[in-house]
């Protein structure tokens, strides 16, 4: 019975148009349809486990949209079916869009990332202020150290002695946005559509916070954030509220026009291969010893594949996975209007290994 509903579920993803498949072989990548179906299937059992009410996928190979599509339901109460269209809150995936905003002031000569950050903006308040708030993220910021600079906080390399250990702070890289503005006079909200989604054509998706409320057409769209309750029910939940001007969120998008920014990136459309290159390679602490995070992405070893990745969690709304294998020039991306995909990485450490969802496509595509 249950593979019998599965291959319902695959046909009707076939026949709404919300998933594209070769018809044979793709001579050019070697994936089969047969191939691309097994993983459908793979996801949309996750999905069902992981009590995810909807989920959106895309697979980008070689610089072209391999497949897309959705399962399960946009909104449940109306019946309206998950596809690639509908835009979530991504969350911490937004971190590889603002570094990309960074990389392109440095190479315009406005930004220098190794500047102390107390000549672009009042970080030092900043600091001492929320390190006495009682959060897992502000504990071990040691503000007494004048020489944090943006670098240190888009490689999450600015707690204790600035530069000496990594751990991930998405409080400070929210902050880096604060230099960015300060050298352009402009929002980073404006930055980010100048550099990221207009020159990849993310035409569906938009940039939000406090006093730049989404429009009525993206909002009409977005799919409905549901969570568990205490009896592990899926109910509906109340979107978050709008956030800071920060660099660590505040990007709705598509799973399709994040298929299309992965693209852009790739082919040099946004930041240069060296910047590029930068961005994907483990920062180096300062005993010499490599970080699991570059510039914007958390970068690791995997059975002998490198994994340049980021994850998205907005706590019982919204999660996010995009996880691009570059030897192989593949990436994945989900996008899910619960917290499912979420998997507790370690604040110290890259784990996707351990995201079921990120090893279904390792082992389907990879490995």
């Amino acid at each position: 019975m249950k593979l019998i509903k599965k291959t319902l579920a695959l046909i009707a993803i076939c026949l709404t148009g919300t998933s594209e498949l070769p018809a044979d072989t793709d001579a050019s990548t070697g994936i089969s349809q047969a191939r691309l179906g097994e993983f459908i299937s793979r996801l949309d059992e996750l999905r069902e486990d992981k009590q995810i009410p909807g989920l959106a996928f895309a697979i980008v190979k070689d610089g072209q949209i391999l497949t897309t599509g959705g399962l399960g339901y946009a909104e449940r109460e109306g019946g309206r079916l998950a596809t690639a269209d509908p835009p979530v809150n991504i969350a911490s995936v937004t971190n590889p869009l603002s570094a990309v905003v960074a990389m392109r002031l440095v190479e315009a000569g406005q930004l220098d990332l190794d500047r102390p950050m107390a000549e672009y903006s009042q970080w030092q308040d900043f600091c001492k202020r929320f390190s006495k708030v009682p959060s897992i993220f502000a504990r071990n910021l040691n503000c007494s150290y004048e020489n944090h600079t943006l670098r240190h906080l888009l490689s999450h390399s600015g707690e204790g002695k600035p530069g000496q250990t990594f751990s991930y702070n998405p409080v400070a890289y929210s902050w880096g946005s604060r230099p960015m503005m300060a050298v352009t006079g402009q929002s980073f909200s404006m930055l980010m559509n100048q550099y990221v989604l207009q020159p990849a054509g993310m035409t569906q998706s938009a940039r939000m916070y406090r006093d730049l409320p989404l429009s009525e057409a993206v909002a009409n769209r977005f799919a409905v954030p549901y969570r568990l309750d205490e009896a592990g029910q899926v109910i509906r939940a109340p979107r978050p509220p709008a956030q800071g001007d920060g660099a660590g969120g505040g990007v709705v998008a598509t799973v399709l026009d994040l298929a299309k920014f992965d693209i852009a990136y790739d082919a040099g459309n946004l930041v240069s291969a060296e910047s590029r290159q930068q961005m994907m390679a483990p920062t180096r602490l300062s005993n010499g010893e490599p970080s699991p995070y570059g510039l914007g992405w958390f970068v690791q070893n995997y059975q002998g594949e490198k994994l340049v990745w980021h994850s998205g969690w907005w706590d019982h709304a919204w999660s996010a996975l995009y996880l691009k294998v570059p030897e192989h020039n593949i990436s994945f991306i989900a996008l899910a209007n619960s917290e499912g995909i979420w998997w507790h990485n370690s604040l110290t450490g890259a784990e996707v290994d351990k995201s079921e969802f990120a090893r279904a496509f390792l082992h389907t595509f990879v490995l």
